[in-house]
């Protein structure tokens, strides 16, 4: 690997530490409520920030979690953030542990219990098999404390469909019904050309990336082989998952900069959690490369996590798109709703030697657009 490849994953690992890093840590240390500053504007918030803050960081390492670098180095940072990460699973659900999260309280610890589920899925070996036996039992404890909340009609119906799914997964009593619902309303809220509703109508937001089609795939796959009803979604939910994520790509500008619209802004590059995830897959449409998604992602993080603002003095990240803009912030937002964006790093799951990592930089599709290069090429037909 060139030095300019070898420098973006670096770069990327080195973001990802310094986001992550202060979570693990202070919850291993079981004092990440005594400590993680929570941002909000209403005082409910306090009741979910942690968990949210701990699932959403773990959903976006999980690939990485699982992989085995190369290189010494990250090999021995991956075995240690492994370790922290089973730790810091511990700690949030000990019911002893003074940093024992909300799982059952108010309707918020069902989506972050699914980000937490989501996670699992990602690594099952390094966050599932390895876990103490306590330590399962009482993630499994965790997870069944949300089948007391009820999904709003919308997308929140995955979170339930991703819970389920891990206890699936982890040989735990489940329920196909909570799955099979998630799966057959998103299906009727298809509404074409790799989009879908967010409930019955259409959201011009990227809740397309941060939840729906990044669970869909991930539940569709984990119970193939269940029921062939499932299994003849399943082609289909991908395909459109690959249209997106191409559109996604084309969406960053020649600057590394994206449309501002929509709510959940604060998320920041959480925003291509999809694209990321396609790029994991290997399942990039022909046109893309995965260098240039690779180099698309790497200027879109470069504009935003080194905005002045973005960290406070103690390296937690604070509300905002482009630096501290807590003014656009939701009322559901809080500190730590923010680590979504931890999802962008999901190819750090592929090997040093794979295409994304090995290949040359390569401009990415508006680049080539706005540069007037030849081998820029049209979109396919929708889908």
């Amino acid at each position: 690997m060139q030095a300019s490849q070898a420098t973006d994953r670096m770069y990327w690992v080195s973001v990802m530490r310094a986001i992550a890093g202060p979570v693990l840590e202070k919850l291993v240390q079981r004092q990440l409520k005594r400590a993680m500053p929570v941002e909000r504007k209403t005082e409910e918030r306090l009741d979910y920030s942690h968990l949210e803050a701990f699932a959403r960081t773990l959903t976006g390492l999980a690939p990485w979690l699982e992989s085995v670098p190369v290189d010494p180095e990250e090999r021995a940072l991956r075995d240690r953030y492994a370790d922290l990460a089973r730790q810091a699973i511990d700690a949030a659900t000990d019911p002893d542990s003074p940093d024992y999260m909300n799982f059952g309280e108010g309707a918020q610890p069902i989506v972050d219990a699914a980000f937490l589920a989501h996670a699992i899925l990602r690594a099952p070996i390094e966050l599932g098999e390895k876990l103490e036996p306590t330590v399962k039992q009482h993630l499994v404890n965790a997870l069944k404390a949300t089948r007391t909340r009820k999904p709003f009609f919308s997308n929140w119906l995955l979170f339930s469909a991703m819970i389920e799914t891990a206890l699936f997964r982890m040989d735990q009593d489940w329920d196909p019904m909570r799955i099979d619902y998630a799966l057959k309303q998103h299906e009727q809220w298809y509404l074409g050309d790799g989009i879908y509703g967010d409930g019955p109508e259409y959201h011009a937001d990227y809740y397309n990336s941060f939840v729906i089609q990044p669970m869909l795939i991930d539940v569709v796959e984990h119970v193939a082989g269940i029921y062939p009803d499932w299994d003849a979604l399943r082609d289909r939910i991908v395909a459109r998952a690959i249209r997106h994520a191409s559109v996604l790509e084309r969406s960053i500008s020649p600057e590394g900069t994206f449309p501002v619209i929509g709510r959940s802004l604060a998320y920041r590059f959480g925003v291509f959690q999809l694209l990321s995830q396609i790029a994991l897959r290997k399942q990039l449409q022909p046109e893309i490369a995965p260098s240039q998604v690779r180099c698309a992602l790497t200027s879109v993080m470069r504009r935003m996590i080194e905005a002045e603002g973005t960290f406070d003095d103690d390296g937690w990240l604070r509300i905002g798109f482009c630096g501290h803009q807590p003014e656009l912030g939701e009322t559901y937002i809080s500190t730590g709703s923010l680590y979504l964006c931890s999802t962008v790093f999901l190819p750090l799951g592929l090997p040093e030697s794979d295409p994304f990592w090995a290949d040359e930089p390569r401009m990415w599709t508006s680049q080539q657009a706005w540069s007037g290069s030849g081998y820029f090429k049209a979109i396919d037909q929708a889908l």
